[in-house]
């Protein structure tokens, strides 16, 4: 996979990519604004099967933030998010706590970059694929790489933590 920096791409998630040597192709697309599902519309305008398509979502663990990365179709189980890092307890996290420790807007939440570092666990199902895109830092953009880099670049684990709709 190519690595590139596009200025117009430029995001904390693609700045923290480069630092680490990490490869990643950029993959942007024109979001539109009424999309019910971000991670589906990036699938479909993306054409890539939505399997490959992870969304980043964040929840609280017995009081403390963690990313649960899930493929876009699927939901993120909580009980067993909580499990993955030990906890007993998981619950949704706040949007406007998610966008604060994140410095990324719900719906273009990238697991790369964040402004604070957190547990982080990908969706076992990751490993079946040679790359996955999850988002780079705004809507209308992903980037694509394989899921262990990924876990590299946020010091993540994988886990059994999505459950279908």
């Amino acid at each position: 996979m190519a690595r590139r920096a596009e200025p117009a791409a430029g995001t904390p998630a693609t700045v923290a990519l480069t630092a680490a040597g990490i490869a990643f192709v950029p993959r942007a697309y024109d979001h539109d604004p009424r999309a019910a599902a971000f991670g589906l519309e990036a699938a479909e305008k993306l054409g890539v099967e939505a399997e490959r398509v992870f969304k980043t979502l964040l929840a609280s663990v017995d009081g403390a933030l963690v990313v649960g990365i899930v493929p876009v179709a699927e939901q993120l189980d909580l009980k067993a998010l909580a499990q993955a890092v030990g906890g007993k307890r998981a619950e949704m996290a706040d949007p406007a706590l998610a966008e604060r420790k994140t410095g990324y807007v719900v719906g273009g939440i990238s697991p790369i970059g964040q402004k604070t570092s957190l547990p982080t666990v990908l969706d076992e199902t990751a490993i079946l694929f040679e790359s996955i895109l999850v988002s780079g830092g705004r809507r209308g953009f992903d980037l694509e790489l394989a899921p262990d880099d990924l876990l590299r670049a946020t010091a993540g684990s994988y886990a059994p933590i999505a459950r279908s709709r």
